[in-house]
């Protein structure tokens, strides 16, 4: 009988080493877990949480005044014009918006200079069936309206900046972001991204150049030096 007993202490004992190096091997596993701000999204005190970057549509605007008496661009203007569109077959697909004032002092003037606009992106290259012109009213007679360029396109923006809703002083205490930290840094980022999409994923790999591939391949195996590396290089032996 005491032989059946101590069998159990035994099992028992050794079902209770088991359970204690699970557990232990549980706590090493999560000790060695790699810790990242950007995914854990409950994070309130992260300025990128606080100040996401946001990718998506957005209006591109440009104004042009016309006077009374004009007939059609003039030469600045057409620059002015060239610039404003020069990221549009880079940045957009989506039609072109000419917004026609009427019912104004230089309602006139306005249709003469539109028809000048319309032949002067059809010879930039967007195409005519892109180009949608439409009308507004200026509402007063005696207002000089501009004509409205506009193309939709995609941005990277982090919102207003500005957000103070608490004394950052008198509640220093904590040691922690206050509401406007990181949204300059957040704002300047996203202007300087030259393409929007790539804050949505990478971008597809290139083909591979075989040649210039083998070429690279025959210099490590021969360690030789590129003649070019060879003239820059600021180390001589």
């Amino acid at each position: 009988m005491s032989g059946k007993v101590e069998t159990g202490l035994r099992r028992r004992a050794g079902t209770g080493r088991t359970a204690i190096l699970a557990v232990f091997a549980v706590a090493l596993l999560a000790g060695c877990a790699k810790r990242d701000s950007i995914t854990v999204g409950s994070v309130p005190d992260d300025y990128r949480t606080n100040h996401p970057i946001v990718v998506g549509e957005q209006e591109q605007v440009f104004d042009l005044p016309v006077g009374a008496g004009t007939m059609k661009l003039t030469r600045g203007e057409r620059e002015v014009l060239g610039g404003f569109m020069a990221g549009y077959e880079r940045e957009s697909r989506a039609a072109v918006r000419v917004m026609v004032p009427t019912g104004s002092a230089n309602a006139a003037a306005a249709s003469y200079v539109s028809a000048d606009i319309v032949d002067y992106l059809r010879r930039q290259g967007v195409h005519g069936g892109s180009i949608l012109v439409d009308y507004y009213d200026a509402g007063a007679p005696d207002a000089s309206a501009p004509i409205r360029v506009s193309y939709s396109a995609l941005r990277a923006s982090a919102g207003k900046c500005g957000r103070w809703p608490a004394d950052i002083l008198a509640n220093g205490g904590d040691n922690k972001h206050y509401a406007n930290f990181g949204c300059s840094y957040q704002n300047n980022l996203a202007a300087q991204v030259a393409n929007p999409a790539d804050l949505l994923g990478p971008r597809r790999p290139s083909e591979i150049d075989p040649e210039n591939r083998q070429n690279a391949i025959d210099q490590y195996k021969s360690r030789g030096i590129a003649a070019d590396m060879a003239d820059n290089r600021e180390i001589t032996y």
